[in-house]
């Protein structure tokens, strides 16, 4: 190689690494970052299994979110309790981690809860109407998927992906505002105890699926980016960084009517690729320093 195929390929692996350390630690900074728009917006084949990690408040998708013949009423009224339920867990891992001072704590902390659990009953009596339309709309969808020109017309195809967006935004959306009851509740619990067990206590909340495959992502860009901007192990960090990326274009497949453009994965696929493909050489960075070290017959070769 010329010194500059050398300089050229050195560079290219540090700015690919470069992107992928900010993107993680981005992330891992910013503790409100999710990727529930990410997966909220997955089309095609694989948006199903995108949106299945996404959280949910209670047991939506066994209640409200379910595909049965229950009416709204029945299937409105299970969902609350199990939100409840969620409450009463929570309240107990409280206890065993930061418990109340008092009785009387124990008994301002029910009131609470019956304070709580009457807003979440009242919305959801104000929703019902809405919630009946919802699993209408379900029940449509369930049908307009199962034909067999769904997924070949285009035109079907861009209808469904855009009503699937449409229901989850309005699950979203409810599951919201019963989330933000639970919270105020929370905080009305945290005013019971002393500024020392209020961080105990918040310990309590239950990490979801979506949180523990974030921090997963978040990590793993973090560690694959560091890896590249100082060449440890390429070829391998390289084509982890292919897999990832290569996730993101299956959330968005090109021949789906309404995708998003994924331009830029491409390119960047492209690339990673070319870092995992190119022989060893001083483009390498400290794999190319290290190869002595290495105890396999392979890893001494003098390749260019």
């Amino acid at each position: 190689m010329t010194v500059f195929a050398v300089v050229a390929l050195a560079v290219l692996r540090i700015v690919v690494g470069l992107h992928f350390f900010l993107e993680g630690f981005s992330h891992l900074r910013d503790p409100s970052w999710s990727s529930v728009g990410f997966r909220k917006a997955a089309v095609g084949p694989l948006g199903d299994l995108y949106r299945k990690s996404l959280p949910e408040v209670g047991s939506w998708n066994e209640t409200l979110g379910a595909r049965d013949r229950r009416s709204s009423l029945e299937a409105g009224k299970a969902w609350e309790e199990s939100v409840i339920k969620s409450w009463r867990d929570v309240l107990s891992a409280r206890q065993r981690i930061a418990p109340f001072e008092s009785a009387e704590d124990e008994k301002v902390a029910e009131e609470k809860m019956k304070v709580a659990a009457k807003e979440l009953a009242d919305y959801v009596e104000d929703i019902t109407p809405d919630i009946e339309q919802y699993r209408m709309e379900l029940d449509r969808l369930d049908a307009q998927v199962r034909q067999p020109f769904a997924q070949e017309v285009p035109f079907e195809r861009r209808r469904v992906a855009e009503k699937q967006r449409e229901l989850s935004g309005m699950a979203a959306d409810w599951q919201a505002d019963a989330s933000s009851i639970g919270e105020k509740l929370f905080a009305e619990w945290d005013a019971l105890l002393p500024p020392s067990d209020r961080v105990k206590a918040s310990a309590a909340k239950p990490k979801t699926t979506l949180w523990k495959l974030d921090q997963f992502v978040s990590w793993s860009l973090v560690t694959i980016g560091s890896c590249l901007v100082v060449g440890i192990f390429v070829p391998f960090n390289a084509m982890g960084g292919v897999f990832f990326l290569a996730s993101v274009v299956a959330s968005q497949p090109f021949w789906i009517a309404g995708s998003q453009s994924t331009y830029n994965q491409w390119a960047e696929i492209s690339a990673l690729l070319v870092l995992a493909t190119m022989p060893n050489g001083g483009w390498r960075g400290l794999d190319y320093f290290l190869r002595s070290w290495c105890p396999l017959a392979c890893c001494r070769r003098d390749r260019i």
